[in-house]
């Protein structure tokens, strides 16, 4: 806003809100402030949640159209990250992933704004991942396979968690990130939990229902494409999540990532990659207890599990971060060689 590309007369910010015990909360409060700091206090900023947090009169953020985009944005997201960190390691020559990621990216930014027909929905889901599958690879065998779970912000957000991906590729490995759409299906879920369980709303049961059938038909080629590949991993459904978990830790554990957490790490290390970062960023206390606290019963459950917990912390050190993280990747290569 303060790089004169904007009209701030015609600018708003809009975060997402979760509510309840996240501090994600108190986002908004920190943004206005930070607004207001900047001398940018006329600016709005507007807080949107499906629990309805604040009321926003004279806006209409989520009408069908743009329901529509922000799922396939959501879905297609995803799909580009899984494909580029299988590739990027194994990549020929400096750089060639990222490229075919930028060119894939604007594609895709290109075709949700409209400013592109060359593709429907499906023929883009079809050619990216035929030109994923058609990315020449190193001859080399498989690398460590290092999965990220933790806090959904410092989880995806390479500014949160000081380039993790960058650092797991750097030190021989290959990442392996959970997809953003889980979580979807996760706070979905747990309206179903609650009308089985507590004696929730049935009606809002009905409705999880409905949203995840919605979900998974935007996901529903994706996962048929995936499941074909030989190279790429396929998708887990919300169904094999849910029941990773209940072997962890009860579903009423559903405070931020809740159970999800401990079901992402069982995933992994069921689809190969027992290698484990668990990110816990600051002052985040349901993940400190669905991650860091859940870390040993996984351990018991899946002896073959290599997990280090990271405190990404606004005053921890980035030194004993990498420390800690080289410890476990080179523990992750030391049986990679002997296996």
């Amino acid at each position: 806003m303060q790089s004169g590309r904007y009209d701030l007369r015609e600018t708003a910010v809009v975060i997402s809100q979760t509510g309840g015990a996240c501090r994600a909360t108190n986002y908004i409060a920190l943004l206005r402030k930070a607004l207001k700091d900047a001398n940018l206090v006329h600016v709005p900023a507007v807080s949107v949640s499906v629990q309805g947090i604040e009321t926003n009169p004279g806006l209409e953020l989520l009408d069908l159209p743009t329901l529509d985009r922000i799922l396939k944005a959501a879905v297609l997201g995803d799909l580009l990250d899984r494909l580029t960190v299988r590739v990027r390691p194994y990549e020929t020559e400096a750089n060639l992933a990222d490229a075919l990621y930028h060119k894939w990216l604007c594609k895709t930014k290109d075709w949700l704004s409209g400013a592109s027909q060359e593709y429907k929905y499906n023929s883009l889901v079809k050619e990216m991942i035929r030109e994923f599958e058609r990315f020449e690879l190193r001859a080399i065998p498989r690398k460590p396979r290092v999965g990220i779970v933790g806090e959904i912000l410092v989880k995806f957000h390479p500014d949160a968690n000081n380039n993790v991906v960058q650092v797991i590729e750097k030190e021989g490995c290959e990442a392996v990130v959970p997809n953003l759409v889980d979580f979807l299906l996760y706070c979905a879920y747990n309206g179903i939990w609650r009308a089985q369980e507590l004696g929730g709303s049935q009606l809002t049961a009905l409705l999880s229902r409905a949203v995840i059938r919605i979900i998974e038909r935007y996901r529903r080629l994706v996962r048929k494409l995936l499941n074909q590949s030989k190279r790429f991993q396929p998708l887990s459904s919300i169904e094999q999540l849910v029941e990773g978990a209940k072997s962890i830790l009860q579903l009423g554990h559903n405070c931020g990532e809740g159970w999800l957490l401990s079901a992402e790490m069982v995933d992994l290390i069921r689809n190969g990659a027992n290698n484990i970062i668990c990110a816990q960023p600051f002052a985040c206390l349901p993940n400190h207890v669905v991650g860091k606290g859940m870390i040993k019963k996984v351990r018991r459950e899946y002896p073959e599990a290599n997990i280090v917990p990271i405190d990404y912390d606004p005053g921890a050190s980035e030194v004993n971060q990498l420390n800690r993280i080289k410890l476990m990747i080179a523990q992750a290569l030391k049986k990679h060689k002997i296996c």
